[in-house]
C-alpha cells in the first residue's frame, strides 16, 4: 500500500493527487491530514498520472502536506442480521451508543444487477394501513412506489406512519404463506434536519418499530457527499436481509432531492457539462441504479421494496427529479398541499397518485378481501365530483342536479372520511373496503358501472338498509 503526499488540487469535495501507478476507480482512499485526522474518500475519477476524490467528511482540515493512501478495494458495508435495531450514520457506521458491528460479510455497495430473466413478477400485496394507499395505489412486494412531496408537507409523518404500519398480512394471521418470512424495514434519510432526525428516532422507538428496522441518519450539516454512499449503504443491507436471510425488506428513502443536489455539487467541483437545470447529464442512470435494485429473485423467499420520498422544487412534477423518477419507477403517490392546508392527514391526492402493479397484487386469491371494482369506481366519482367543484365556482350548487350534488357530496365525503383518517391510523384493508362501500352507497346504484354485479348485490347499501342501522345505533 502507497502512501503519496502528492495532492495537487483541492476544489470543493473533490481532491486531486498525482500518482506514478494504476488507480482502480471507485477504491477507497484514506487521507491523514497534517493534523493527525484520517478521513476516508472514494477516487471519483482516474487518469494516467492523477486522480480526483471525493472525501465523505469534507476537505476541510486537507491541504498539500496531507498524506493519501489507497487501499485497494470498493467500498463496502458490513453486514449482519444484528444490524436490526441499530442506528448507523450516513456511511455506515453504529451511531446508537450501541456496540461494534461483528459482520458476517462485507459486501460491495454497488451490488450486483438482478438478473432480469431470474426476477419474479411482484403480484403480493404490503398492507400499510394507509387507506388512500392500501385501496387505491396497492403497493406490492418488490414494486418501487416513491412519494412526490414538497417543502412543507407532512411527508416525514407518512413515512413514519407506512415504516410503522406496513405489513405482510398472510404472515400476519399465518394462512396461506409459504415462506414464512419476516418483515423489515430499513430507513435511510439523507440530508434531514436534526429536528426531523429527532422526531423519526422518537417515532420509532415510541412504537418499538426500532426492532425490526435498520435506520442510517445522514444530516443536513453531514457532508453532501456522503449522500451519494448513503442510500447504497442502505440497498446492500436490504439485498442482504431479503435474499440472504428471507426477509421482506420495505426500503424508505428521503429525501431523494437532497442525493440529486449533491450530486449537481460534485459534478460542478468536476466541472461537468450540466444537463436539465445544471444537474449531471447521467442522473437518470445514476437513480436507476439505485430504484432498479428493488425487486424480487426467483429461488428466493425474500423481497426488496422501494418508497423513495422527493421533495418537488417549486412542487413543479417537470422537474428534472420526479420527472426521471416518474420514468423509472411503477407509479407515484402525491402528497398534496391544497388537502393538507384543508387539515387532511396524510394529504394523499389519489388522482394524479398511481402504482402501475396495483391490479397484480389485488382480487381473488391475492388479498384477504377483493376489491371487486371498487377503487375505479371511488376513483372515478372522486374526479367527477372534482370537475363539478369547479362548475360550482362559475354556476353555483343550485343550478346543479341531483345527480350532480350527489357526486359533490362524494368527494367531500371521500376526502374527510376515506382519506382522512389521522397518521395515528392503522385501517386494515377490510375497513378500508368497507368505508370505500358506504362511500359508494351515496351515488345511485345505476352510477356504479366499474364495479362487479356480484359485488354490489352483496354489498350496496340501499337507503332503506341505512336507516335500520341508524335506529339500530340509536
Amino acid at each position: 500500500m502507497k502512501e503519496y503526499q502528492t495532492i495537487t488540487e483541492i476544489s470543493g469535495p473533490l481532491v486531486y493527487a498525482e500518482v506514478d501507478e494504476a488507480i482502480g476507480y471507485d477504491e477507497i482512499v484514506e487521507i491523514e491530514t497534517a493534523q493527525g485526522e484520517t478521513l476516508r474518500g472514494q477516487v471519483l475519477e482516474s487518469s494516467e498520472g492523477l486522480v480526483a476524490i471525493q472525501v465523505f467528511e469534507g476537505t476541510s482540515g486537507i491541504d498539500q502536506n496531507a498524506s493519501v493512501r489507497f487501499l485497494g478495494e470498493t467500498m463496502k458495508m458490513p453486514v449482519t442480521e444484528d444490524l436490526l435495531g441499530r442506528v448507523l450514520d450516513g456511511s455506515g457506521r453504529p451511531i446508537d451508543d450501541g456496540p461494534e458491528i461483528v459482520p458476517e460479510e462485507r459486501q460491495d455497495i454497488v451490488g450486483a444487477a438482478i438478473n432480469p430473466y431470474s426476477r419474479e413478477y411482484p403480484e403480493e400485496f404490503i398492507e400499510t394501513g394507509v387507506s388512500a394507499i392500501d385501496g387505491m395505489n396497492t403497493l406490492v412486494r418488490g414494486q418501487k412506489l416513491p412519494i412526490f412531496s414538497s417543502s412543507g408537507q407532512p411527508h416525514s409523518q407518512l413515512a413514519m406512519q407506512i415504516a410503522r404500519q406496513a405489513s405482510v398480512p398472510e404472515e400476519e394471521e399465518g394462512d396461506d404463506d409459504e415462506d414464512g418470512s419476516e418483515f423489515a424495514v430499513i430507513f435511510g434519510a439523507m440530508g434531514i434536519t436534526a429536528e426531523e432526525a429527532n422526531e423519526f428516532m422518537e417515532d420509532f422507538e415510541r412504537t418499538g418499530a426500532l426492532e425490526r428496522s435498520v435506520v442510517f441518519m445522514n444530516l443536513a450539516d453531514d457532508p453532501a457527499v456522503e449522500r451519494t454512499v448513503t442510500p447504497r449503504m442502505v440497498l446492500t443491507t436490504a439485498e442482504y436481509l431479503a435474499f440472504e436471510k428471507d426477509y421482506h425488506v420495505l426500503v424508505i428513502l428521503t429525501d431523494m432531492t437532497n442525493y440529486c443536489e449533491a450530486l449537481r455539487e460534485i459534478g460542478a467541483a468536476r466541472e461537468e457539462v450540466p444537463g436539465r437545470r445544471g444537474y449531471p447529464g447521467y442522473m437518470y442512470t445514476d437513480l436507476a441504479q439505485l430504484y432498479e435494485r428493488a425487486g424480487r429473485i426467483q429461488g428466493r423467499d425474500g423481497s426488496v421494496t422501494q418508497i423513495p420520498i422527493l421533495t418537488m422544487p417549486g412542487d413543479d412534477d417537470t422537474h428534472p427529479i420526479p420527472d426521471l423518477t416518474g420514468y423509472i419507477t411503477e407509479g407515484q403517490i402525491y402528497v398534496d398541499p391544497d388537502l393538507n392546508s384543508q387539515g387532511l392527514q396524510p394529504p394523499v391526492n389519489v388522482l394524479p397518485s398511481l402504482s402501475r402493479l396495483m391490479d397484480d397484487g389485488i382480487g381473488e386469491g391475492l388479498t384477504r378481501a377483493d376489491h371487486g371494482g371498487v377503487s375505479d369506481q371511488m376513483y372515478a366519482a372522486y374526479a367527477e365530483g372534482e370537475d363539478l367543484r369547479d362548475l360550482v365556482n362559475i354556476v353555483g350548487r343550485e343550478a346543479l342536479s341531483e345527480r350532480d350534488n350527489k357526486y359533490l357530496d362524494f368527494a367531500d365525503a371521500f376526502e374527510t372520511e376515506f382519506v382522512d383518517q389521522g397518521f395515528d391510523t392503522n385501517r386494515e384493508l377490510e375497513e378500508t373496503l368497507e368505508i370505500g362501500w358506504d362511500l359508494l352507497s351515496m351515488l345511485p346504484k345505476e352510477e356504479l358501472n366499474r364495479v362487479d354485479e356480484e359485488f354490489i348485490e352483496e354489498y350496496y347499501r340501499e337507503e332503506d338498509d341505512e336507516r335500520e342501522v341508524v335506529e339500530a345505533a340509536d
